[in-house]
């Protein structure tokens, strides 16, 4: 009886032991699932937030550049525009200017030719009613 009593709890103590075992084993096992499990969450989550944090400052950038890009084809219209515009009133008025000045000149001969062949028709007249 004594043995059999000695063998039932020695079977007894190694069930529980096995038991035990398992049951760290398990516990191991699902805590390293677990861990494993929320490091690769935590892995792609900063990789997506990396992601759109790249996509977002890629946008930015390409947006900045396209303002500028504007701007400055703006900016060149808007010189171009005033430059040919300042051209054509400078050559307008130099025009003009020569233009007058050369109506002047002819007006101010066509007197002085009017008065000499006034004065000389007059002489002309006056010596040829003299003699």
């Amino acid at each position: 009886m004594f043995v059999v009593k000695v063998v039932d709890l020695v079977f007894e103590v190694v069930v529980v032991v096995v038991v035990v075992v398992v049951v760290v084993v398990v516990v191991v096992v699902v805590v390293v699932v677990v861990v494993v499990v929320v490091v690769v969450v935590v892995v792609v989550v900063v990789v997506e937030v990396v992601i759109v944090v790249v996509v977002v400052v890629v946008v930015v950038v390409v947006v900045v550049v396209v303002v500028v890009v504007v701007v400055v084809e703006v900016v060149v219209v808007e010189v171009v525009v005033v430059v040919v515009v300042v051209v054509v009133v400078v050559v307008v008025v130099v025009v003009v200017v020569v233009v007058v000045v050369v109506v002047v000149v002819v007006v101010v001969v066509v007197v002085v030719v009017v008065v000499v062949v006034e004065v000389v028709v007059v002489k002309v007249v006056e010596v040829v009613v003299v003699e």
